[in-house]
């Protein structure tokens, strides 16, 4: 009974064909390094053995921290690439951007008449605006790991990119990354929603054929 109080959650979890996956994102395969024991590679491909490439990146723990984690740098520019095509439809990203249509707006909109305080990474960079008042401005595709409070803007770690609306909530620019997104942080790894991980995985089995 004593030891049952000090007992930890297991870090890794044994999914279905004997694959681990992280406890925190069952979505992420954990697979051992071929070249490096101490190491393992991250990916959202259930390919075994797996194709660094393509991976999200190698860890030397798990889970992975900022510190011991690696990111596969061709990764990241299929995910941005994949949120170019397909952020303008994310279910999430709508609703944001019907939210900042309504009565207030939220604080985390850069509205339009702001846009030149940005450093060149569209509204992600900027600082929040009062809301859309039916001008038109930015809204932010933010990682789900960490989600900000209603009305609040995520840390600029948690901010993918950003997309400009228009005062009737209408998504009306490209996805523009932010610059400033990190795979991993301290509150976790890559999290997105259903919809465009499954993009994101469709593209990366896409690259794998391509091998």
């Amino acid at each position: 009974m004593l030891l049952s109080r000090f007992r930890t959650a297991p870090r890794i979890r044994l999914a279905v064909r004997g694959l681990s996956t992280l406890t925190s994102n069952p979505s992420i395969k954990v697979f051992a390094h071929p070249e490096n024991p101490k190491s393992y590679i991250l990916s959202l491909l259930d390919t075994t053995p797996p194709n660094p490439s393509l991976a999200i990146g190698s860890t030397t723990s798990i889970p992975p921290t900022p510190n011991s984690f690696q990111q596969n740098h061709r990764f990241l520019s299929i995910l941005n690439e994949v949120l170019a095509k397909h952020a303008a439809d994310d279910p999430d990203l709508k609703s944001q951007a019907l939210a900042f249509a309504s009565p207030g707006g939220f604080s985390f909109i850069q509205a339009r008449n702001q846009r030149g305080a940005g450093t060149g990474a569209g509204g992600a960079s900027a600082e929040g605006g009062a809301g859309g008042a039916g001008v038109g401005g930015w809204v932010h595709l933010s990682d789900r790991r960490n989600p900000p409070d209603f009305g609040r803007i995520a840390w600029p770690e948690d901010i993918l990119g950003s997309v400009e609306v228009n005062g009737a909530g209408g998504i009306i620019g490209n996805f523009q990354a932010s610059g400033t997104y990190r795979i991993v942080t301290n509150e976790g790894i890559l999290g997105l929603s259903p919809f465009l991980r499954e993009k994101l995985v469709a593209r990366l089995r896409e690259e794998e054929r391509k091998a």
